[in-house]
C-alpha cells in the first residue's frame, strides 16, 4: 500500500502530471485534434504555472504559516523530535549512505535546539526502499558530525503518520507528553496534525522555508530550479493533507 500511495502521488505531481497531459494530447491529435490541442496546451500551462515563483509562493502560503520557534517555548517540552526527509544511498565518501540535504537541514536545526535547551532527542524515519533506516543515518550524523547524543531511534516508520504513531509510543513510555517537532516548514502543518492525533502536544519548530526571501526579489520571477522543486514539494504536501482528510 505504501508504494501504491507513492505511485499515485507521483502521477498527480510535476513533472509527470503535466507530461501525461501533453502526451495524451499529442496522441489524440490525429483522431480528436481539438481535444488533443486542449490537453497538450493544458499540460504545458500546468508545467509553467507550478514552477513560476509567484504561483509557488501562493501554494506555500497555506503550508508555511507556522511561525519560527521562539527560545522561550523550549522550556515547555520534554523532548525534541526530528523527522527524516530522505537518504542519500550513493555516498561513498560517507561509507555508503548518509542523510540527504532535506534531512540534514532538519538535523542541523534539531541539533541547534537541543544545545539551546538540553532536551533529549528522538530521530524518526524508516527505510522505505529497504536500505538503512533514515533514523540510523540521522543518529550517526548527529553524534559524529554534531557531537550530540540521540536518546531514541524510531527506525520503522514509512510515512508521517507512522512517524507520529511510533514516536508517540516510544515517548509515552518515558512520560513525555509535549515535544518540539522539527521538520520543514511546508511539512509542518501535516506533521502537527499527525502528532496531535497520536496523543502528543506539539511545539512546532519549522525549518527550511521554501518561500523566497526579500533578497530573491532582485531575480527574474521566472521558473527556475528552486521554484520547480518548491512547487513540487508544495503540491506533495497539499495532496498529503487531502489524503488525511479523506482517511480520517
Amino acid at each position: 500500500m505504501f508504494f501504491v500511495k507513492k505511485l499515485i502521488a507521483l502521477l498527480l505531481m510535476p513533472p509527470l502530471a503535466p507530461l501525461i497531459l501533453i502526451c495524451a494530447g499529442l496522441l489524440l491529435l490525429r483522431w480528436r485534434p481539438r481535444a488533443g490541442r486542449v490537453l497538450a496546451w493544458s499540460g504545458l500551462a500546468l508545467a509553467l504555472l507550478v514552477t513560476t515563483p509567484p504561483v509557488v509562493d501562493a501554494l506555500l502560503d497555506g503550508l508555511e504559516e507556522i511561525p519560527v520557534l521562539q527560545p522561550t517555548q523550549l522550556a515547555d517540552a520534554g523532548a525534541i523530535v526530528i523527522l527524516g526527509g530522505g537518504a542519500r544511498t550513493n555516498a561513498p565518501e560517507f561509507g555508503g549512505q548518509t542523510v540527504n540535504r532535506l534531512t540534514l537541514e532538519r538535523v542541523r536545526y534539531g541539533a541547534r535546539l537541543a544545545r539551546q535547551s538540553g532536551l533529549p532527542v528522538l530521530v524518526s524515519g524508516g527505510a522505505p526502499s529497504g536500505s538503512q533506516p533514515e533514523a540510523e543515518l540521522m543518529k550517526t550524523a548527529l553524534e559524529e558530525d554534531f557531537r550530540l547524543p540521540v536518546k531514541w531511534v524510531e527506525a520503522a516508520s514509512l510515512d508521517t503518520r507512522d512517524n507520529a504513531r511510533m514516536s508517540a509510543a516510544l515517548l509515552h513510555t518515558e512520560g513525555v507528553k509535549r515535544v518540539v517537532l522539527v521538520t520543514h516548514a511546508a511539512h509542518m502543518r501535516r506533521s502537527v496534525e499527525a502528532f496531535e492525533a497520536a496523543g502528543l502536544a506539539v511545539i512546532p519548530a519549522p525549518t527550511g522555508f521554501f518561500r523566497r526571501g526579500p533578497a530573491d526579489d532582485t531575480l527574474p520571477r521566472l521558473p527556475n530550479m528552486n521554484s520547480t522543486y518548491a512547487g513540487t514539494y508544495a503540491i506533495h504536501e497539499w495532496l498529503g493533507l487531502l489524503a488525511y482528510r479523506l482517511n480520517r
